[in-house]
This record gives C-alpha cells, sequence and structure tokens, in this order.
C-alpha cells in the first residue's frame, strides 16, 4: 500500500489545497469527496483497504480541513479546484466517491469526462427531489426568496451544536456512542477560522445550482450508466431514505447497501463499507491499469 501521505497543491487561485494520497499511481484511481462539515480525515478507515488495490486520492475540499477558502466560493469553482489536481496528478480513469457537499463536485467532475468514470460509489449523496424531507423546509424557503430572515434560518445549523448534529441527529443511541466528540469539535475548530462560515452560508446558497441540475444528472446517469455502489446511512436526518429508490431507479444495475448508521455512516462502519469499496473497484477495474507515471 505505500504510506499515506499529506500533500499540497497550489491552485491556480493562489490558494493551498491540502490533499492525501495513496496507493499505486500505475493503478485507477479512486476519489474521495467529503461532504459537510468534515475533510479527508473522514476516510481514514477506508484508505488503507483501498490503496491495496487503487491510487487513492482525498482533498480537504476548499475551506474545510486544511485547505485554504477560495476567493468566492461555489461548488462550480470547487469542480475546477479538483479536476485541476487531477490533471496535476496525471489522473486518468477514476472512481467517484460522492456524499453530501462532494456530490455536486464529483457529478461535475463525472458529466464533464464521463469516458474517465469506471464507477461511482453514492454515500447518502443528493441528486434528486426525493432526498428533501421537512428539514429541507428552511433552505427551500430560502432558495425561493433569499432575503435576510430565510438566510439566517437556512444556515442556522452552522454552529457547534448544528455540526454535532451532522454526525448524531437521528442516529440511535447504542451506534451514536461510537462516534468521538473529537470528529465534529475539529470541524467546529476549522468553522470558526475567520471567514469559513461566509464561506459556509455561500454554499448553502449556491447548492440551489446542484438542485437546478438535477434534470441534466439523470440525464447523465441514464445515458452513461457508470458502474455504481450505493452505501446508505438510513438514520439520516437531512437526506430521506426515499432518495435510494430514486439512485437506483436511475441505475438500475446499481449495488446497493443501507446501514443502521446516520449521514456519516464512515465514523461507525468504516470496516465494512472499506470492504464492499474494495470489491467493487477490484470487480470492475480494467484488466490492466494505467502506465506508471
Amino acid at each position: 500500500m505505500g504510506d499515506v501521505r499529506r500533500r499540497r497543491f497550489r491552485t491556480a487561485h493562489g490558494t493551498n489545497l491540502s490533499y492525501l494520497h495513496a496507493g499505486d499511481p500505475a493503478r485507477p484511481t479512486v476519489l474521495l469527496l467529503h461532504g459537510f462539515p468534515n475533510s479527508a480525515r473522514g476516510f481514514h478507515g477506508v484508505i488503507p483497504a483501498l490503496a491495496d488495490h487503487a491510487e487513492v486520492v482525498v482533498p480537504d475540499l476548499p475551506g474545510f480541513g486544511d485547505s485554504d477558502p477560495l476567493p468566492a466560493t461555489s461548488f462550480a469553482a470547487f469542480a475546477g479546484v479538483i479536476a485541476d489536481l487531477l490533471e496535476h496528478l496525471a489522473v486518468g480513469p477514476r472512481y467517484i466517491y460522492l456524499h453530501d457537499f462532494g456530490a455536486p463536485v464529483g457529478l461535475t467532475i463525472a458529466m464533464e469526462q464521463p469516458d474517465q468514470v469506471l464507477g461511482l460509489i453514492v454515500q447518502n449523496a443528493n441528486a434528486h427531489r426525493t432526498g428533501f424531507g421537512p428539514q429541507w423546509g428552511d433552505t427551500l424557503a430560502f432558495w425561493a426568496d433569499p432575503n435576510p430572515r430565510n438566510e439566517a434560518a437556512a444556515t442556522a445549523h452552522l454552529t457547534l451544536d448544528g455540526i454535532r448534529d451532522q454526525y448524531v441527529a437521528g442516529v440511535p443511541s447504542d451506534v451514536a456512542a461510537r462516534i468521538s466528540p473529537d470528529a465534529w469539535e475539529e470541524d467546529w475548530r476549522v468553522m470558526s477560522l475567520p471567514g469559513r462560515r461566509d464561506a459556509q452560508r455561500n454554499l448553502v446558497a449556491d447548492y440551489a445550482r446542484h438542485v437546478d441540475r438535477f434534470d441534466a444528472i439523470g440525464d447523465y446517469l441514464a445515458a452513461a450508466q457508470p458502474p455504481a455502489l450505493m452505501l446508505w446511512g438510513r438514520h439520516d436526518a437531512f437526506f430521506d431514505i426515499a432518495e435510494t429508490l430514486s439512485w437506483m431507479h436511475d441505475l438500475p444495475r446499481m449495488e446497493a447497501h443501507v446501514f443502521d448508521a446516520g449521514h456519516l455512516l464512515l465514523e461507525t462502519h468504516a470496516p465494512q463499507a472499506a470492504a464492499l469499496m474494495r470489491d467493487f473497484v477490484t470487480a470492475t477495474a480494467p484488466a490492466r491499469g494505467r502506465a506508471a507515471r
């Protein structure tokens, strides 16, 4: 497998993007994209298993983890930065892990180069309106009428308690007890840095553009039919479980697994998820990887 190394990439914006890098560059790449509110750190339980069979690239999205914020925050800008990183690393065929805020980024990259997508790994990622339960009411109201009152309601989760909820809201107590408070406390430390919460407010607003692309995403999935693996935490308090059926409707050959977990299922079920991801990659990877660099 080799070491998991923390590296830096200088973006076209003049900012630093931090990422983890492991595995064999001669093999297909697994691009792991985290969501809100965490970072590449959330994949520590699956990187070793994957790195035995693939190159693994795990960025901290801009403004998360150790990555600098961008001058202007948007998912399109995030996708551009990650695409530049892949080009810098000479990454060719790749698997893309889609989770939460990572989904708009990963789907943009997939749709721009569909011939380079070996497969999608979908983990509590929204690409249909079926993912919107009642808890999305304030956000939907903000998108429809972006006034200060609606913005305050839609971004009320940008607190320590709101960050904690990403990990444990709706999760059975015995499962939640397996998650260390260190995880959300670190996320809150990062979010408390200057300018970070403003960037998060921008992302809440910009997610509406992702929603506007749902039809185009559906067209991409229907036409491309990439191999796909679903890993879903059934107690997700933010993405309704009905979203799983929408994904399976679009990708009828998708392998789907539902866990007794929450929105951040890797916090509690990393070994099981890692084994499924490893088997998915080894079963669907080309007979020969790309040439060594």
